[in-house]
């Protein structure tokens, strides 16, 4: 599975992803996408990665977990398969940013683009189980997202960290706020 994290993330991320904790969590991952239905498709779990590559991330937005309906998630967080209707969460987003800068609001819910053009479209737990949100919190994912804002806010600066909704708001202990934007909402 994480033979879908992208090389230069891979490098990045290698001494994490040795770690005991990042084992476990991709058998338990393996396990639950052979046993039960799950979100996004095995191959999009890494596709903010893939994406948005290291040296081009310039915006980090941070989500809690996938959308846990059918067809929604693709890996970015917010952000739904181009069919699927805009959730709620993603029409307040819109709704804030037409208040704050007068851009219309899009019929659509992908927000592809937006990882196209170097925003890291996370969320704290990359996977779910269908239906049940938050099914794949404490798992380790949540430790593994920890290191990865850690590199990106220790390596990079004058990056943008957007953090919307309590969850992502208790990753801002992460991130150096020195040499970096931190920016709280709600969603």
């Amino acid at each position: 599975m994480k033979d879908f994290l992208p090389p230069d993330w891979k490098k990045k991320l290698n001494d994490e992803l040795e770690k005991p904790y990042f084992k476990e969590l991709l058998s338990f991952v393996e396990k639950e996408y052979e046993e039960k239905e799950c979100f996004p498709d095995r191959e999009n779990i890494f596709k903010a990665f893939e994406l948005s590559p290291f040296e081009k991330t310039k915006v980090v937005i941070i989500g809690q977990d996938p959308y846990h309906g059918r067809g929604q998630a693709h890996g970015l967080c917010f952000s739904v398969q181009p069919h699927a209707s805009v959730p709620p969460s993603l029409r307040n987003i819109y709704r804030e940013i037409h208040e704050d800068i007068g851009k219309p609001v899009p019929d659509g819910g992908n927000l592809k683009h937006w990882a196209e053009q170097g925003v890291l479209m996370l969320n704290a737990t990359l996977t779910v189980r269908a239906g049940q949100a938050g099914s794949h919190s404490r798992k380790g994912w949540e430790k593994f997202t920890d290191a990865v804002i850690k590199i990106l806010s220790h390596e990079k600066k004058n990056l943008v960290f957007l953090l919307w909704g309590g969850p992502a708001q208790k990753k801002g202990k992460s991130i150096d706020a020195s040499k970096n934007l931190v920016l709280t909402s709600g969603h």
